[in-house]
């Protein structure tokens, strides 16, 4: 399998496994896709959790990858339609196709959902104040958790502290705006690490602790903490939650690839 290379649709049906047709797509950024996908039999999920896709070629080669459910929580009856944004990695023979290949129409084998701990819930949770951090295309669940309290009318307080390098990397820029401007308790704080457009609130570079402290919520208030991203990101961030004072109990992580900046 090479990279944006189309696959042979040869899909076995082994236990957990479904074939999930892709019905809609669109970019998010000049190297990231939304695909919204038809699964049969779909159980449901919570904001937070993963699925798990896999390609086969015509010559039985597979290949497995995970993704973040981007669309709000559902249940059963509510709908059979899944959202994962896939952000093209270089080489990458699995997000190049879905990024560039995979048309609707086409089928693909998943299997979730996956994960119960990196998920959050307007009835479990409810009155806690929550922070995200997100790295990249680690917004992807983060965003769940968003459209999730966004539909269900929910006004728990949510700070979202979002790192990315550049603002066409961004991703879901113009309903993140639309989030926040609805004055329901959601605050968006952006840092642009390799170039910042003019009307940015501070220059290029990394996330300080010393920003992290002013965006997020004081840690007396025992806030809820979900990071996720690359890998330095979510150590970094982490870590640098526990120096602020957050109990480290209170901060869940989930991590992709190796370290970058």
């Amino acid at each position: 399998m090479t990279d944006g290379t189309r696959l042979g649709a040869r899909y076995a049906m082994p236990s957990g496994w479904r074939v999930a047709t892709l019905v809609d797509a669109w970019a998010e950024s000049p190297t990231a896709r939304t695909l919204v996908l038809e699964v049969p039999d779909w159980p449901g999920h919570l904001a937070g959790q993963h699925l798990d896709l896999r390609l086969t070629a015509a010559d039985g080669y597979t290949a497995e990858r995970s993704y973040s459910i981007a669309g709000p929580a559902s249940d059963a009856a509510a709908s059979a339609r899944v959202e994962v944004t896939v952000q093209r990695v270089p080489d990458g023979e699995v997000s190049g196709y879905l990024t560039d290949a995979f048309t609707v129409g086409d089928a693909i084998e998943v299997r979730g959902p996956v994960g119960g701990w990196f998920v959050w819930s307007p009835e479990r949770d409810a009155g806690t104040p929550v922070l995200l951090a997100a790295g990249g295309s680690g917004i992807a669940p983060l965003m769940a958790m968003l459209r999730t309290r966004r539909d269900d009318g929910d006004r728990t307080p949510f700070r979202l502290v979002y790192s990315v390098r550049r603002p066409e990397d961004r991703l879901y820029a113009d309903e993140l705006a639309r989030l926040a401007r609805a004055g329901d308790g959601l605050d968006v704080s952006v840092a642009f690490t390799r170039a910042a457009p003019l009307d940015s609130r501070r220059g290029p570079g990394r996330l300080t602790l010393a920003e992290l402290g002013a965006w997020g919520w004081p840690p007396e208030l025992g806030p809820a903490c979900f990071v996720c991203g690359p890998t330095g990101f979510v150590e970094a961030v982490s870590r640098s939650l526990v120096a602020l004072g957050h109990d480290p109990a209170r901060v869940k992580t989930e991590r992709f690839g190796p370290a970058v900046d």
